[in-house]
């Protein structure tokens, strides 16, 4: 587990809270904003805080993750399900197989009919889900976004693992100083929908418009869509096409898994470097047998657990959404509802040969 005081917590929070960029940027689809204001308002109308209320017994909790077979989603999900039996509730995962941008749809539409007190997504496309969201707030459902957000006006809250811009920048900085900023890199992201990597891969091309970074060139964004095959023939894709590339950054733990097995198996180890976003235990043979050097992350397990909390919260009218307000997640202690909606984990940790078998997720 990534250990932090809660002092820094509040502190990570605090800092980041201007960090929900491009997410906040896209209307939900079909919708003026005279009407998307008014479904808002009518979702929330009436809606007080009442930071002293506790919380609700027997609150039923879905999550609604991009793939029901994504391995980092899997641990999300389940430790938000055991941080409800913490306070009472109950809490399931359904979701589809593939993550398309309309495939969570019908799993919303069911949600809602069910009655569950509280929907947490991580959206396969910022304004694919909005109209069954914007439903389910109708109805008194709270809603939830983690991992990677809707359009702001179709959920209540956004919990976001890290600030945008960290995540974005850090990459390629790690990626920079690895290949001695020189040379060709590419990036194998999950899907073209994704609003978590697209908000990352803008801070990237950002940052690469400093001077220092001129002699290093982007020369494509492949999409694998968090599906490990085509991700490892994405990776021989791009290699196929770049025999001269120095580096490739994939922010998605099924791509930078896939990326790592098709290199440690090809005339390319050691030659290409490979950073990214993964989990400890998917990389760790990837770290000991040289492929990888580094790779970054937050704890996936934390994130479920205060997707969690905040959705109880939520529900139990302790808060509304509203920026400024505070709520405790159990043993992670209290966080801050930053600008619209954002609540963020904290800080990632960069994970190497030093240090990666003091984590086990």
């Amino acid at each position: 587990m990534l250990i932090r005081t809660a002092a820094r917590r509040r502190a990570a929070v605090t800092a980041a809270t201007a960090c929900a960029l491009a997410v906040a940027l896209t209307a939900c689809g079909g919708t003026t904003k005279e009407s998307a204001a008014k479904e808002t308002a009518a979702a929330g109308s009436g809606a007080t805080a009442d930071p002293d209320a506790p919380l609700k017994k027997g609150l039923k909790l879905a999550f609604l993750p991009k793939q029901i077979n994504n391995p980092y989603e899997k641990i999300v999900d389940e430790a938000g399900i055991a941080a409800a039996a913490e306070y009472g509730g109950t809490g399931k995962e359904v979701g589809p197989s593939d993550a398309s941008a309309s495939s969570q749809v019908s799993y919303i539409n069911t949600l809602v009919q069910q009655r569950q007190d509280a929907i947490l997504i991580a959206a396969n496309d910022p304004n694919a889900v909005c109209g069954p969201l914007k439903q389910a707030m109708k109805k008194d459902i709270k809603v939830v976004a983690y991992d990677s957000d809707t359009a702001k006006d179709c959920r209540q809250l956004f919990i976001n693992q890290a600030s945008s811009e960290e995540i974005g920048r850090s990459l390629v900085q790690h990626l920079g100083e690895q290949i001695g900023y020189k040379g060709k890199f590419a990036i194998l992201s999950a899907t073209q929908n994704a609003t978590n990597q697209n908000t990352w891969i803008e801070f990237m091309k950002d940052e690469l418009k400093q001077p220092k970074y001129q002699d290093m060139e982007l020369v494509k964004v492949a999409y694998g869509d968090d599906d490990d095959q085509k991700s490892f023939q994405q990776t021989q894709g791009l290699l196929a096409a770049y025999p001269d590339l120095k580096g490739i950054i994939s922010p998605t733990t099924v791509g930078i898994a896939a990326a790592a097995r098709y290199l440690g198996d090809s005339s390319y180890k050691g030659k290409v470097v490979l950073n990214g976003l993964g989990t400890p235990n998917q990389m760790r043979a990837y770290v000991k047998n040289g492929t990888v050097e580094q790779f970054s992350l937050w704890n996936p397990e934390e994130l479920g657990y205060l997707g969690s909390y905040a959705a109880a919260a939520l529900a139990s009218g302790q808060i509304t959404g509203a920026e400024g307000e505070k709520f405790t997640a159990g043993k992670l202690g209290e966080y801050t509802i930053g600008k619209d909606g954002e609540v963020i984990l904290g800080e990632p940790t960069v994970f190497d040969k030093k240090n990666i078998d003091k984590f086990h997720f």
